[in-house]
């Protein structure tokens, strides 16, 4: 049996994926699909870490609920008027948007470091599914203090996860949501079952009578572990909003709602919020609290469920990797101009590489709000040039029509915002949203000037 690569690499390169051009209305999906891609990628191995997190920083189990609630409900209104609109109006990936605002220097910029910091998050993800892997072969799994590697072996299984999490990344949008349809729900059941079985170890009686007695006792008891910094009501709040801020607010899941039929459907983001950044992150929370508050994914699950549980960590950590890569992958194909599976292969294995590093998901926290800020700044771009542009009368898209590699004005922004926003004195988690309103404030002040400009040209243009 011989074997045809050319043959391959023909059908591999006809996984088009309108990268370059808005979609077309035969192509737009139906509201399950979205569902089950949220869902998938939001119960998911980052709620296993993010969760737990949470216990070990000391939060009250009322701030933690009421932080919840209220930042997933900010998050998916998030999605819902600011992300959706603009990709059903333009039906294009930010990337390619970013081109026509900001020209193709900038753009080449902004997709280098947009698909960096993805690649070092699905790494994450793959370090987290590897320590449910390595429970099967006796592996040491790294400490909350570790940066490089604990051993051969965790090298080994983070390099083959890698790889297997890439495969299914090359295939596109609709084999993503629909893996995640199939996984997600036994996903979100094993953090639910997870959390039922353990609560009996903890005391928890089987009529629930002191529940809530064990939770602010054992759980969320307001004590912060050694070396970890001690959250209230507003860091959980301002977490679960901005956790997603480069997808949302940040404009990154353009490159999902562009298949929406209708702008509505970015409030099937719920779906994944609630189910995931409420529901998972407080069964997670009870899990490690029963294992002695140690920083371990698969020993979470496994104790509470055996080889069910591990397995659950495994997969959660594909259905996040997967759109992940699949974002990255359209990121570098806008600037590389090779077919998307190509550029996503190469990203899957700088991503394999990156998830040998404990660093990136001992510190996710931290991580994921330096990655949000850091990209922020480019979504009030957008998001002045798509909405406050046509309503103050000043001219939308001038890169492209004057044809400039670099609009100075963009970087300046985004520069400017950055050093605004990492020079407050305020805590890391509240930094966004002033320098989310420095950066729309300060791109219409730069742009008022273009109104008179563009007149005056158009007067010329006429005599």
């Amino acid at each position: 049996m011989s074997f045809d690569l050319s043959g391959m690499t023909a059908r591999l390169d006809k996984l088009y994926e309108f990268d370059r051009q808005p979609v077309t209305p035969d192509k737009f999906k139906k509201g399950a699909l979205f569902a089950g891609v949220f869902a998938g990628e939001h119960v998911a191995a980052t709620e296993f870490v993010i969760g737990a997190f949470f216990v070990l920083h000391g939060i009250k189990a009322s701030d933690l609920i009421f932080g919840l609630l209220i930042g997933n409900m900010l998050a998916v209104l998030s999605w819902a008027f600011i992300c959706a609109p603009i990709a059903v109006d333009t039906r294009l990936t930010l990337y390619w948007y970013l081109r026509k605002i900001a020209g193709p220097g900038v753009m080449v910029i902004y997709n280098l470091a947009n698909a960096f910091l993805y690649c070092i998050l699905a790494g994450a993800m793959i370090s987290v599914s590897a320590t449910a892997v390595g429970l099967a072969f006796g592996m040491k799994v790294p400490g909350l203090n570790d940066i490089w590697p604990a051993n051969a072996l965790w090298v080994v299984v983070c390099l083959a996860l890698g790889l297997l999490f890439t495969l299914l990344a090359i295939l596109g949008f609709e084999k993503l949501s629909r893996f995640a349809e199939v996984a997600s729900p036994w996903i979100f059941m094993v953090f639910i079952a997870g959390a039922l079985v353990t609560l009996p170890k903890l005391g928890v009686r089987a009529d629930f009578s002191n529940f809530w007695e064990v939770a602010t006792a054992k759980i969320w008891n307001g004590v912060a572990e050694a070396g970890q910094e001690k959250f209230g009501f507003l860091h959980v709040m301002f977490f679960a909003w901005f956790c997603n801020l480069a997808m949302h607010i940040g404009l990154s899941d353009m490159a999902l709602f562009r298949y929406a039929r209708k702008w509505t459907y970015g409030f099937y983001s719920a779906f994944g919020m609630y189910s995931g950044h409420f529901l998972a992150w407080i069964c997670s929370g009870i899990m490690v609290a029963a294992i002695g508050r140690e920083m371990h994914p698969g020993k979470m699950a496994f104790e509470a469920l055996g080889l069910a549980g591990a397995a659950a960590v495994m997969l959660a950590g594909w259905t996040t990797a997967n759109p992940t890569l699949y974002r990255a992958g359209l990121a570098l194909q806008t600037v590389t101009g090779w077919p998307r599976w190509k550029i996503t292969l190469i990203a899957g294995l700088v991503t394999s590489i990156l998830s040998c590093f404990p660093l990136f998901f001992m510190k996710l926290l931290d991580y994921v709000a330096i990655y949000g800020l850091v990209l922020m700044p480019v979504g009030a771009v957008v998001f002045a040039e798509h909405w406050l542009f046509p309503r103050l009368g000043i001219p939308r898209y001038l890169a492209e029509r004057r044809k400039k590699v670099f609009n100075w004005k963009v970087l300046l922004v985004w520069a400017g915002s950055l050093i605004f926003a990492f020079l407050l004195p305020i805590h890391l988690y509240f930094r966004w949203l002033p320098g989310y309103l420095f950066a729309l404030a300060f791109y219409v002040l730069l742009n008022l000037s273009e109104k008179r400009s563009i007149e005056a040209e158009e007067r010329t243009d006429v005599n």
